[in-house]
């Protein structure tokens, strides 16, 4: 069980720019107090320094009254090849990501990953980004889960991606139990409806959970202008243009656009949840107040007529 809006843990890995350890914690605790009770962390965020500070956040509350979320796919060692751009912070740890979806290579991730958390499980485990490790990440990661799974060092087990159509390949590919849900990045919002070709109607059939994250597709539908970011890379005009156009819909109904853009994804029976980051405490304050703006419902009438949704 998880509340429907979660708090990603990226940017207290200091995605971007640094955030601090005192500021990461203060945001954390902040959702916590406003009620928030889904964290979602990876190895990948700051090089471990996203877990590690979830960790000593989280350390003095109730094990039983949150839901922690962690991924595998990276392993993290000294010079490891897979280093990424946007981790200032990471670059100072020592530690440097290398791609590994493989059997032992998942005990490894796991392992590393409880060691800077400081529990002895996770609630929901995710496999990390496989886009081009299929196979791997099938014979691999997906058995290692389903094993953590059943001796239950993991509650649930799942795939995260930015894209739609493999993560459909991987619910009707694996043998055995299956995986209890998906996490979808960006790939049903506002700007992009591509999950509902194929993957969000599978998910409800089979009774597989959705959790929607990067609802604001990297910050455009947040705040879109030149100098926004549309999937980490900056927006072409044509998205701008109806990034704007989805701004001015939403205001004349008296909504925020990142109102919208938050809520949006619930509107699908099968999305359980959205995830979204924040950087300060006022930020989460801003996110939740965004969850619980009024929606009238003649606002997605009107975007539907304006062929925007």
């Amino acid at each position: 069980m998880i509340t429907r809006l979660g708090l990603g843990l990226a940017q207290a890995g200091g995605l971007y720019r640094t955030t601090g350890e005192q500021q990461a914690v203060a945001t954390i605790d902040a959702a916590w107090q406003r009620g928030l009770r889904l964290f979602d962390t990876a190895p990948l965020y700051g090089y471990g320094l996203s877990e590690q500070r979830a960790g000593r956040a989280l350390a003095a509350r109730p094990r039983d009254q949150f839901v922690l979320s962690t991924k595998v796919g990276y392993v993290l060692e000294p010079d490891g090849p897979d280093g990424q751009d946007g981790w200032p912070e990471g670059d100072n740890v020592g530690l440097t990501p290398r791609f590994d979806f493989s059997y032992a290579g998942t005990y490894r991730s796991l392992e590393d990953s409880l060691s800077r958390l400081g529990l002895h499980k996770v609630d929901l485990l995710h496999i990390h980004d496989p886009d081009h490790h299929f196979e791997q990440a099938v014979s691999g990661s997906y058995r290692a889960l389903t094993e953590l799974r059943a001796a239950g060092v993991v509650g649930a087990i799942s795939v995260g991606m930015c894209q739609a159509p493999m993560l459909e390949r991987f619910l009707r590919e694996v043998d055995g139990p299956g995986f209890d849900c998906v996490m979808l990045a960006g790939r049903y919002t506002l700007l992009d409806q591509s999950g509902l070709d194929s993957l969000l109607p599978l998910c409800l059939e089979r009774g597989i959970a959705v959790l929607a994250a990067g609802v604001y597709n990297s910050g455009l539908l947040s705040n879109p202008t030149p100098g926004s970011h549309y999937d980490y890379a900056p927006p072409s005009q044509a998205m701008l243009t109806r990034a704007l156009a989805l701004r001015d819909v939403c205001e004349r109904h008296g909504v925020p656009l990142r109102a919208a853009a938050l809520q949006f994804p619930l509107t699908h029976p099968a999305v359980t949840a959205v995830i979204v980051g924040a950087r300060s405490p006022e930020q989460v304050d801003d996110n939740i107040v965004m969850f619980d703006h009024p929606i009238p419902d003649g606002l997605w009438t009107d975007l539907r007529r304006r062929g925007l949704l």
